[in-house]
Order: C-alpha cells, then sequence, then structure tokens
C-alpha cells in the first residue's frame, strides 16, 4: 500500500474503524466477536497504527466511509464521489448511480413528473385558448 508513513490513529478514527467493522464487515462474527476466516479476535478493532489493514476491510468497507479511506490510505478519494443533487451528500456512486438513495431517487423522479405535468397543463390552456 503506498501512502504516508505509518502513524497512530486517532480516537476518532479507530471509533469509525470499529463501526465500521461491527456494522458493514461480513467476516465480522458479532455473536462470538470474531473474525471468521481467521477464527479470532478482529485485527481491525484493536488497530493503533495506520499502516497494514486487513485485505477485505480495505477493499469492501473503507470505500463506504470516503473521508477515513483518504486519511487512513492518504490516497485522495474525492474524485470517486460524488454529491447527491437532492439531498447534497456525498455518496461512491456503483455504477451510473445520479442519487445517493432510492429515496432521493424517487423524490427526484416524483418532482420531473410533477414539472412535466405542470408544462403539459399549460400547454394544454395556452392551445384551448388560441
Amino acid at each position: 500500500m503506498s501512502g504516508p508513513p505509518c502513524r497512530e490513529l486517532t480516537r476518532s478514527e479507530r471509533a469509525a474503524i470499529r463501526r465500521l467493522v461491527t456494522y458493514f464487515c461480513a467476516n465480522y462474527d458479532d455473536r462470538d466477536k470474531l473474525c471468521l476466516p481467521l477464527d479470532c479476535s478482529c485485527y481491525m478493532l484493536n488497530k493503533w497504527w495506520t499502516g497494514s489493514l486487513c485485505r477485505y476491510f480495505r477493499k469492501a468497507v473503507l470505500p463506504t466511509d470516503p473521508s477515513l479511506e483518504s486519511a487512513i490510505t492518504g490516497e485522495d478519494t474525492s474524485m470517486k464521489q460524488k454529491i447527491c443533487p437532492v439531498c447534497g451528500k456525498a455518496y461512491l456512486p456503483t455504477t451510473s448511480q445520479a442519487y445517493c438513495s432510492d429515496a432521493c431517487r424517487t423524490f427526484a423522479r416524483r418532482k420531473s413528473e410533477r414539472e412535466r405535468k405542470r408544462r403539459k397543463r399549460q400547454n394544454q390552456g395556452n392551445v384551448s385558448a388560441t
């Protein structure tokens, strides 16, 4: 992994890593508090320094938090992020995703439908008046 030299993680970074592991890591067994492939305690929960990361965590879990990813790896992840046009939240798009969530997508679709219907009604009123 290329990046900045090894440094101690801040308290907020350690808390963010713990939250990501416990909520998003598919290899983490919440009941036994173990890493399933290694059959021992999760390496990432006791992490105090940057440097080597769990391979699954780095590839699958860490991209869900772009700010933490850029702080730990030293790589600029802002180019991967998009801003949702509805709510303004930054998110990592999958394929050509335009909105951060299904709720925002539904909201935008309904808004565009309302605008389309409004224009159609205005045009019908103008045509019948002439």
